[in-house]
């Protein structure tokens, strides 16, 4: 992470909470958040400089991009109740939610002292009401279609990148064909990096694989829709019919079993497609090298197969 962004954050820590222990709880936040090397704010500023911005705050929006994924980072663990080696996770919930509550206040704050426009402010709101969406549809597994997962993911995901990018893009005088081509990309770095946790989540051999929670993720649909016995089990696991513990007596076998279904390949393909649709977009938007070229990179490259 840039050092001034983190800089930001911290200072923003001091100037809103006094209370020590909350001041200290919120700053191993940032410090774990840190470990992420700000890829949030990164976004932000390629965003920025990608479209001729030269604002003498845009560190300040880059921190804010951290502080609203880490806000929503503490609150997807809060409900899902897992990566425990996390400082919000090691502490009371209701810690925790003082926390998010703390880091709310500090994020609209700073964007009172950064006088943004009042339609900008709508804007944040909106693009963190679409994400609030995406992750209750989440919350209570609403997915029942690979449509609706898509869907799903464009707004919990997507969003996010939506917001990173308008931390960069709101103090620019940008054509609206730039916006929505920035909006469109957004939505498909979320599905293209859902899609690989997905992937990885369902063959864990820990309690956080997926199936544990009965999600409906991108494999686990497709695993649905299979017609072979072998897959009965699943099935009536999701219907409740059975408990996770007589799914998955033999554990590694079935895991394997998963491996061999082909979901993982099909996961690939569609990703491949969402891949080659941020392409696409990515070639006609109009942006200033080399920041266009660093935006690609900090965003989707890795998952570009060069030919």
């Amino acid at each position: 992470m840039k050092q001034s962004v983190k800089e930001y954050m911290v200072r923003l820590v001091d100037e809103y909470i006094e209370v020590k222990d909350l001041n200290e709880l919120l700053k191993s936040f940032i410090a774990d958040k840190e470990k992420e090397n700000g890829a949030w704010a990164k976004v932000t500023l390629c965003t920025h400089y990608m479209l001729g911005g030269d604002s003498p705050h845009i560190d300040r929006y880059a921190a804010l991009a951290e502080l609203a994924n880490l806000i929503l980072d503490v609150v997807d663990d809060l409900q899902d109740q897992d990566q425990e080696d996390k400082p919000w996770m090691k502490c009371s919930q209701a810690e925790a939610l003082n926390a998010v509550l703390a880091l709310i206040m500090g994020f609209f704050g700073e964007l009172g002292q950064l006088q943004i426009k009042p339609e900008w402010l709508v804007e944040v709101t909106k693009i963190i009401g679409r994400s609030i969406n995406g992750q209750h549809k989440d919350v209570v597994n609403a997915a029942v279609s690979v449509e609706d997962y898509l869907v799903m993911t464009q707004e919990k995901s997507g969003s996010l990148f939506r917001l990173a990018c308008f931390m960069g893009y709101m103090t620019v005088d940008s054509p609206r064909e730039t916006i929505e081509q920035l909006h469109e990309l957004a939505d498909c770095f979320g599905l293209i990096h859902q899609i690989q946790n997905d992937m990885r989540d369902i063959v864990r051999y820990d309690v956080k694989n997926d199936l544990y929670g009965k999600k409906r993720t991108l494999p686990i649909l497709y695993l649905l829709s299979v017609e072979d016995e072998a897959f009965t089990p699943l099935k009536e696991y999701y219907e409740g019919a059975i408990s996770s513990d007589v799914l998955l007596q033999e554990k590694e076998t079935f895991i394997q079993m998963i491996k061999d279904s082909g979901c993982l390949e099909y996961g690939q393909v569609v990703q491949s497609v969402c891949v080659q649709k941020a392409e696409e977009i990515y070639e006609k938007l109009q942006g200033v090298s080399p920041w266009k070229e660093r935006f690609r990179e900090v965003t989707y490259g890795s998952f570009v197969v060069e030919e």
